[in-house]
């Protein structure tokens, strides 16, 4: 499912806990792993003096892609190394692309924060603008990290990118013979405490069982029965936490916004908080530009 895998890395503590989780990929599906360093040549300082400065980012940017090519090495999962110059989030998303890579696995944010960890807000900006899947990776300790998946749950809306997103959740779950979960979560935020608002309520309750019945449809379709769940709540992202922790979930694949953002996309916003927040890796997927 995944020939060759993108891991950008800056040489922090945050990327090299997560490379493990690479190499575990990388070994189940056979695949090359391309390691990436980007010296941010964006900034005015930078920019100004360049010359050494420049060299001195790649000479670091080349020791680290060696030292990550070591790990692999040692793994025996082959590797392409490159150190690159530009706007990180550019550089790795056009790579992505040229390359024509299949997954984009990336480290981001945790709760503690990392004053080393550079590809924080880069792996955010990647995971809203790559045509490729990204999976990330919180490196806190609170994050269950499993390899092969035994649990792989997508919550949806309906949307085109939820609808991306249950494809390639249907494939991992299909390829890894894990279990698949379909979650769609009913927002109480907006409904008041008038009759109307169990009008409401039910009207959004059986939307939700359309949309899951549609998505178990398709995944049976594709070979996989799933389990399908509707749940409220006050806050989505919040939700779609418990379950992962009541279901023992080990990965959650959700759509993003994308480039140009879907109106109709509920979970776009959501996408964002549990990249940031969620207690186990988290694989996005963009929808299809043209249905925006």
């Amino acid at each position: 499912m995944f020939d060759k895998l993108l891991f950008p890395t800056d040489g922090s503590d945050g990327a090299a806990a997560v490379f493990d989780h690479v190499l575990d990929v990388a070994e189940a599906h056979d695949a090359t792993v391309h390691v990436v360093n980007v010296a941010d040549t964006t900034r005015e300082s930078i920019s100004q003096v360049r010359g050494q400065v420049i060299d001195a980012l790649e000479q670091a940017g080349a020791r680290t892609v060696q030292e990550v090519a070591s790990r692999a090495s040692d793994r025996g999962v082959p590797t392409v190394t490159e150190v690159l110059q530009g706007e990180p989030y550019r550089t790795i998303v056009d790579y992505a692309t040229t390359y024509d890579i299949d997954l984009v696995i990336m480290p981001t944010h945790g709760r503690r924060g990392l004053e080393r960890f550079l590809l924080g807000s880069t792996t955010e900006r990647v995971v809203r603008r790559s045509d490729v899947p990204v999976l990330t990776v919180r490196p806190d300790d609170d994050v269950t990290v499993r390899y092969p998946y035994r649990s792989v749950l997508v919550p949806t809306d309906g949307s085109d990118p939820s609808d991306a997103a249950l494809s390639v959740g249907v494939d991992v779950a299909r390829t890894a013979s894990a279990d698949l979960h379909l979650l769609s979560v009913v927002d109480v935020t907006s409904l008041g405490v008038d009759v109307r608002a169990d009008i409401q309520a039910t009207a959004l309750e059986e939307s939700a069982e359309t949309i899951l019945e549609t998505a178990t449809n398709r995944a049976s379709e594709a070979g996989v029965d799933p389990s399908a769940a509707v749940e409220f709540g006050g806050s989505i992202s919040r939700t779609i936490r418990t379950y992962v922790a009541d279901h023992d979930v080990d990965l959650v694949v959700m759509g993003t916004h994308g480039r140009t953002g879907f109106d109709r996309y509920v979970l776009g916003s959501v996408t964002a908080r549990l990249v940031r927040t969620a207690p186990v890796p988290v694989l996005t997927v963009r929808g299809t530009a043209d249905d925006t």
